[in-house]
């Protein structure tokens, strides 16, 4: 069982910069797949980016092309710790804010249904 617990979310004016941080339970945190998802009122849940283990000490990102070149995934293994570095948020990405993560080998890191534990969500909202 992985627990996951989110931090980070707020208020923030657009253009402004938040860091989203997830820590997980559990002892394989290393070679799991950890991912951001998103969902706004009225929508669904959307896919924001995940790092994977590819093998030996090496990890993947992957990036919706609404979030390229503004956030970065990055991961702290020792901290059991994913985080998520949100730049020049635009009023879009208002949404609550979910940590996913698999021990699935190979999953499909921008698919919700691939993951296996979620955190309770953070609140980000964007100002215009």
């Amino acid at each position: 069982q992985v627990q996951l617990v989110e931090s980070g979310g707020g208020l923030v004016q657009a253009g402004g910069s938040l860091r989203l941080s997830c820590t997980a339970s559990g002892r394989t945190f290393s070679a799991q797949t950890m991912g951001w998802f998103r969902q706004a009122p009225g929508k669904e849940r959307e896919f924001v980016s995940a790092t994977r283990w590819i093998g030996r000490n090496t990890y993947l990102a992957d990036y919706a092309d609404s979030v390229k070149g503004r956030f970065t995934i990055s991961r702290d293994n020792a901290k059991n710790t994913v985080f998520l570095q949100m730049n020049s948020l635009k009023p879009e990405d208002t949404a609550v804010y979910y940590c996913a993560a698999t021990t699935q080998p190979r999953p499909n890191p921008v698919s919700a249904a691939s993951y296996d534990y979620w955190g309770q969500g953070t609140q980000v909202t964007v100002s215009s």
